[in-house]
C-alpha cells in the first residue's frame, strides 16, 4: 500500500477529525465499509455482471427499541431492519 491510498483512506474516514467521538465514528464507518459494504457491492456486481436485477439499501433507522441496550452513536446495527421487514410482532413472540 502507498502513502497516497494511506493518505487518501485516512482523510476519507478521519477527514478533520477534532474529538474522540469522531475518531471513533470514522474508524467504526470504515469497519463496517471493509466487514459489509465492499463484500456485499462485490456480490452484488457479480450477480449484476450475471445479467440479474440487483438492488441495494442501506437501512439507517435507529430502532426504539434500542434505547438505553447500546450507545447513542450507534444508529441502525447489523440486522436491525428485520423487525421493520417483517414485522415486531413476529420478533416479540407476540404471534
Amino acid at each position: 500500500i502507498t502513502s497516497e491510498v494511506v493518505d487518501r483512506v485516512y482523510n476519507e474516514y478521519m477527514g478533520d477529525a477534532e474529538s474522540p467521538a469522531q475518531v471513533r465514528d470514522g474508524l467504526l464507518d470504515a469497519m463496517g465499509d471493509v466487514y459489509f459494504v465492499i463484500p456485499a457491492v462485490e456480490v452484488a456486481r457479480h450477480h449484476r455482471d450475471a445479467g440479474n436485477p440487483v438492488y441495494f439499501y442501506e437501512f439507517q433507522h435507529r430502532p426504539s427499541s434500542v434505547e438505553g441496550v447500546v450507545p447513542e452513536f450507534v444508529k441502525a446495527d447489523h440486522g436491525a431492519e428485520i423487525a421493520f421487514v417483517f414485522g415486531k410482532p413476529f420478533l416479540a413472540g407476540d404471534v
